[in-house]
């Protein structure tokens, strides 16, 4: 029961459909959790004549996954609330400080963080920019398969840091 519980918990962070349609008419989910919870999840957020949203892969499954979702969705509504960023490399970074100041204070070495693909798409001009940590962005244009690949490092801690990569993409 109380994992069930948890479940409808973790549902209610995942942004409604009606307001994904709203701004990406054109779009669908594909969301099949493992297990009842999970550690993977989507995120969007409006902003100034822009929409950011992202996919996110989280260390773990479960129980351990579901914290991780928990950090990941509330690091990333920091970033853009709090801290007032939209551009998706500065959003990576920041979150990379968020999660490791979120582990600090423990005594164990934690690994953990989060594999992403966070894309900000600018209405006004027809742009989107993404950075990713893991997870590529596929981009289909005139029957071609374009990869945008990710860094090779996650949100967490990692021996080798360095800043995101953005990939500014003209839309047709």
């Amino acid at each position: 029961d109380s994992i069930r519980y948890a479940k409808r918990i973790q549902e209610a962070i995942l942004p409604p459909q009606k307001l994904v349609k709203l701004y990406l008419e054109e779009s669908f989910i594909l969301y099949k959790p493992k297990d009842i919870v999970a550690g993977d999840f989507y995120w969007i957020h409006p902003a100034e004549n822009k929409i950011l949203f992202a996919s996110v892969d989280c260390t773990g499954h479960g129980v351990p996954g579901a914290f991780m979702s928990i950090l990941g969705y509330n690091g990333l509504n920091r970033c853009v609330k709090e801290f007032g960023l939209t551009q998706p490399l500065k959003i990576l970074d920041k979150l990379c400080e968020l999660v490791d100041e979120a582990f600090s204070k423990s005594e164990a070495d934690i690994k953990d963080g989060m594999d992403i693909a966070l894309c900000c798409y600018d209405f006004k001009n027809n742009i989107i920019e993404y950075s990713g940590a893991g997870n590529s962005l596929y981009h289909i244009r005139e029957n071609n398969l374009i990869e945008y690949k990710a860094d090779k490092q996650p949100v967490g801690k990692f021996s080798y840091r360095k800043p995101f990569t953005i990939h500014t993409i003209q839309l047709q």
